[in-house]
């Protein structure tokens, strides 16, 4: 055989896709280098109160919450960002910075005022002498039960496609078992086995699916009752992304972004395609 041809086979056989070991030594490779901003663009569940139909029980106020979020900020830290972004209005930026300001004085306790936010949010920059938060998000009204009402009425007929719809809304994990077993354990995760799993890609295509996608499978007659409604959540995502636009930051910045896992993974589509930012790994920090 050719020394080619004999080199071209090892190199086929050899780093087959299948092949695990051929995995991590592509996974292993030093990142490029890359004159983007980079982001840590982490999701979170609401700590405090929220109007989204899925909650998670989290008392704030307790020591043990408050040791928890404190290891959690520390990890996050070590991104060393320069320009942290909230979930919180821009309008109540002034708002927010004196509650920050507030809190650097006297940071012994975790400000709980604005959830994950402030208890996080705050604390990283306090870690990394950032002297700003910023509000990013934005207030659009939609029905995301406007499926679950066209499936339980009996007099509508949902005329779209009702086993998609039920299959995302009732095994959405189908295909994945690890991520359904970690899942079906919620509850019992600790705070950061809890944020671990928010932010793995599966569960953060879930977040889109659940809140926007799964209404593209509803409608009545020849209506767009779903669709009309997962527009507004996609447009919603949108204006947050122009939001984070709006802040003047050069090549050198360094951007933490904590949101609510369906922005976070919205802003993830849109950050991928982007000439302006770069997303880091966040399990590179989140351990």
């Amino acid at each position: 055989m050719k020394p080619t041809i004999l080199l071209l086979c090892i190199l086929f056989f050899g780093c087959n896709p299948k092949n695990e070991s051929c995995q991590l030594k592509k996974e292993s490779l030093p990142e490029e280098k890359s004159e983007k901003i980079k982001v840590l663009n982490f999701g979170t569940f609401h700590f405090g109160y929220t109007p989204d139909a899925n909650k998670t029980e989290f008392d704030e106020h307790s020591q043990q919450a408050q040791k928890e979020v404190k290891s959690i900020s520390k990890m996050l830290a070590k991104f060393k960002p320069t320009i942290i972004c909230i979930e919180n209005l821009p309008k109540y930026n002034n708002e927010i910075n004196k509650a920050y300001q507030e809190f650097l004085a006297n940071p012994i306790k975790l400000n709980t005022n604005y959830g994950e936010s402030s208890m996080i949010g705050f604390d990283v920059g306090r870690l990394s002498n950032v002297k700003k938060i910023y509000g990013i998000d934005n207030h659009m009204g939609y029905n995301y039960s406007v499926g679950d009402y066209i499936e339980s009425t009996p007099e509508l007929e949902n005329a779209i496609d009702s086993k998609t719809y039920l299959q995302l809304t009732n095994q959405p994990f189908k295909d994945y078992p690890e991520i359904a077993k970690r899942e079906a354990n919620y509850e019992k995760l600790s705070l950061l086995e809890k944020l671990k799993l928010c932010n793995e890609p599966v569960h953060l295509d879930y977040s889109i699916n659940t809140n926007a996608d799964k209404l593209l499978y509803v409608g009545i007659n020849d209506g767009f009752e779903g669709a009309d409604n997962a527009a507004i959540f996609y447009h919603r995502n949108m204006k947050i992304y122009s939001n984070l636009n709006r802040i003047p930051m050069p090549k050198n910045d360094r951007v933490f972004i904590i949101m609510g896992t369906a922005h976070t993974a919205f802003l993830r589509e849109f950050i991928k395609r982007s000439p302006k930012f770069e997303m880091v790994n966040t399990f590179k920090y989140l351990k």
